[in-house]
């Protein structure tokens, strides 16, 4: 891969940690934003390097959104039916990028201090899990500037808070602080300082990491099959998928591991090999 302008990536102890690394620009989404982060992704879904992902970001805010002087570089052609028809094409190819957080084979996690704001917003719903410090706010800027919010906020985030809040942050473009988002249930938990945040959010992808990968994958395609399904549709998907991963072997060594105290040892997912790569 290709070093990164706007992130930096480690992967320590199964556990990745991507951090936005452009306090000074408030983090906020460029080209290179979205080509590195759908990079990363690529990258992390197709190893078995990373059992958990952990975004946290650096400066004030968390991120800001799309970069304004974006807009100006691909400003959408609305004289031609012609023209606006490609805009399908390009909100697709920005909306898949946010959905592999979404679909990425491990959980995601976000550590979100300061400002949380447009893009951001659309980010962060497409994670499993959100800590915050006590002064992050969220904020769907997007009907500030006079746009629809387009890439995943207006579908996700009714799936994870109250349909009129929703409805009012979105007329409104107003900050969803902290502690509102924690009763909602956006957010899991709230921080006081970035330090303690981010070292709440290595502790439970720690405790993730430790778990049988295949296990927490089945748990996350369940979870996210149900959201969208009736019960009974969900029911009969669950029986299928642990039909297919079940371990009597990871079974056993989970409750030996936790009888004698120690960590269990479970293998990595497999690594993804793809039908149109050279080498097969």
């Amino acid at each position: 891969m290709n070093p990164l302008s706007c992130f930096s990536l480690t992967i320590t102890d199964h556990i990745a940690h991507l951090v936005l690394s452009r306090p000074e620009a408030m983090n906020t989404m460029n080209p290179a934003f979205w080509r590195e982060l759908d990079a990363v992704l690529t990258q992390l879904h197709k190893s078995a390097d990373a059992r958990v992902l952990v975004i946290s970001s650096t400066g004030k805010h968390f991120s800001a959104g799309m970069a304004l002087d974006t807009f100006g570089s691909i400003m959408l052609d609305d004289q031609s039916a012609e023209g606006r028809a490609a805009a399908f094409d390009l909100l697709a190819g920005m909306q898949a990028t946010f959905t592999k957080l979404e679909t990425l084979r491990i959980p995601v996690i976000a550590a979100i201090q300061g400002g949380c704001i447009g893009g951001a917003v659309d980010m962060v719903t497409a994670c499993c899990l959100r800590y915050a410090t006590t002064d992050a706010f969220f904020c769907i800027q997007e009907i500030n500037i006079g746009m629809v919010a387009d890439v995943g906020t207006l579908q996700r985030l009714p799936k994870l808070i109250p349909l009129a809040v929703v409805k009012e942050l979105a007329y409104t473009g107003r900050k969803l602080g902290a502690a509102k988002a924690l009763a909602y249930g956006l957010v899991n938990e709230v921080f006081d300082t970035p330090e303690a945040l981010l070292a709440g959010a290595l502790q439970c992808a720690k405790e993730i990491a430790a778990k049988p990968p295949v296990a927490i994958w089945g748990t996350k395609q369940a979870v996210h099959y149900a959201r969208d399904h009736s019960v009974d549709e969900s029911l009969k998907q669950m029986g299928w998928l642990q039909g297919a991963i079940w371990s009597n072997q990871h079974v056993r060594e989970a409750v030996t591991a936790m009888k004698e105290k120690r960590a269990g040892n479970f293998p990595d997912l497999a690594t993804l090999q793809y039908f149109n790569e050279n080498g097969l």
